[in-house]
């Protein structure tokens, strides 16, 4: 088996694309009012979801993650691009080389910079 993508489903797509697109740059795909970006082996497609209504009331229940070798640097471009922080890069004590930081969309779904592992 292989987790190859996630789809965050959304009232309003289009503004989760707008701050992505801020974020990653130029959508790899836009299809049936869905949007997608190629991020290393895996993706990340955004779309409406007849299920799916307002801001998300637990963000932390899932968050996805994207491994980063270099952390703090990925986490000011990102900073600088507009992305909403939740959480400053942190040591989470476990080793002195991982690092995760933490950041919110629009729709308050949380995503992480996370250290190899």
């Amino acid at each position: 088996m292989n987790l190859s993508s996630i789809l965050i489903g959304s009232e309003n797509p289009g503004r989760l694309a707008d701050y992505y697109t801020r974020l990653f740059g130029k959508p790899g795909w836009e299809e049936g009012g869905y949007t997608g970006w190629q991020i290393g082996t895996g993706a990340i497609t955004l779309g409406p979801h007849d299920q799916v209504h307002g801001q998300n009331s637990q963000p932390g229940r899932l968050i996805w993650n994207i491994e980063s070798p270099d952390v703090k640097g990925d986490f000011e471009q990102l900073r600088a691009a507009g992305a909403t922080v939740v959480r400053e890069p942190y040591n989470p004590g476990e080793s002195p080389d991982v690092w995760i930081a933490t950041f919110s969309d629009p729709d308050d779904n949380y995503f992480q910079l996370v250290s190899p592992m």
